[in-house]
């Protein structure tokens, strides 16, 4: 388990929360996906664990010594007073939800004493995979909580969360990481990003470092440089496009043509904040076509090299927009 990244602010609270005796039972931890607030509710569990059961932990981050008891518990998946709740994997395929009997699980913790402190927590990466009658079976616990329990609730979307869960929760907002915050994980996962593939992760991530890694090892800063010369000019005699519409048109770089799916709509709306008037309303057109045929590309397997010359077709026209 790795030091946490960011969320310093939201960290304090809730150990504040829990040092003054009055720590709420439930939190929903909300926020664009791919932030780390799963990653922050884990490590927040193992520090309140590591905290009640001691040696307390000096400090006001979440680090808690490879050394600690509690942690050595956690990251064998056998401390006693600990459950996390997330979709099942079968046959190397995620299911869609947390079921009802996964949340049914949970009564033998919820029924039996604590046993090596006097809290118990549960975590939920995510509260909003949780099917109908999952949520109903949580909102149940939620209103009569065990003493000493607290839950976790990983949130991407709060407002498809029940109402009445809703209500018996605080929630913490979470926000894009700083780009420094960024980088310092995605060095971590690769210490030989730099220069211009690391400066491309950080535009693609907009402050998430799950969406950035998505990216990584498909030379996205060449991707970029490509878009950038077909705008710059509009690629008069069409040679960047079909270079790059060559590039991307093979089963081996299905990974970088659909990145490229994703990126070359993403160019255009950044393109169309600098914009004013009619080359405003030029660009948002553009984008909007891109985004759709980018949308469909896959699903309707289209042909790879004719969708990459299209969007960079539309790309090209905000070099006619500028002018």
């Amino acid at each position: 388990m790795t030091s946490l990244v960011g969320h310093d602010a939201q960290a304090q609270t809730l150990l504040a929360a829990a040092s003054s005796g009055r720590m709420h039972h439930g939190w929903i931890l909300s926020g664009p996906r791919g932030i780390g607030k799963a990653s922050f509710a884990r490590a927040m569990a193992l520090r309140l664990l590591a905290d009640a059961a001691g040696p307390k932990i000096a400090g006001e981050g979440l680090d808690v010594p490879e050394s600690h008891p509690i942690r050595r518990l956690i990251e064998a998946s056998a401390h006693p007073d600990y459950a996390e709740l997330a979709p099942l994997e079968k046959d190397g395929v995620t299911a869609r939800n947390i079921s009802v009997d996964q949340v049914r699980g949970l009564q033998r913790l919820i029924q039996s004493a604590p046993s090596l402190s006097s809290r118990r927590i549960v975590v939920i990466d995510s509260a909003d995979d949780l099917e109908r009658g999952a949520a109903n079976a949580l909102l149940k616990t939620l209103e009569e909580p065990p003493a000493d329990m607290i839950f976790l609730l990983v949130s991407h979307a709060p407002g498809r969360l029940l109402p009445t869960i809703r209500s018996r929760c605080r929630t913490m907002r979470f926000d894009p990481l700083s780009d420094s915050a960024m980088a310092t994980v995605l060095r971590r996962e690769d210490e030989s990003l730099s220069g211009p593939e690391l400066d491309a992760l950080l535009r693609a991530g907009e402050g998430s470092p799950g969406r950035a890694l998505r990216y990584a090892g498909l030379d996205l800063a060449g991707l970029e440089k490509s878009l950038l010369a077909i705008a710059a000019d509009g690629d008069p005699g069409n040679r960047e496009r079909l270079r790059l519409a060559k590039a991307l048109a093979g089963k081996a770089a299905k990974p970088r043509y659909e990145a490229f799916l994703e990126r070359a709509p993403a160019f255009i709306a950044q393109a169309a904040r600098t914009r004013h008037g009619p080359a405003l309303g030029s660009a948002l057109d553009h984008w909007e076509a891109a985004r759709h045929l980018a949308g469909g590309a896959v699903i309707l397997s289209l042909d790879p090299a004719a969708v990459v010359f299209e969007l960079g077709g539309h790309v090209a026209a905000l070099a006619e927009a500028a002018t």
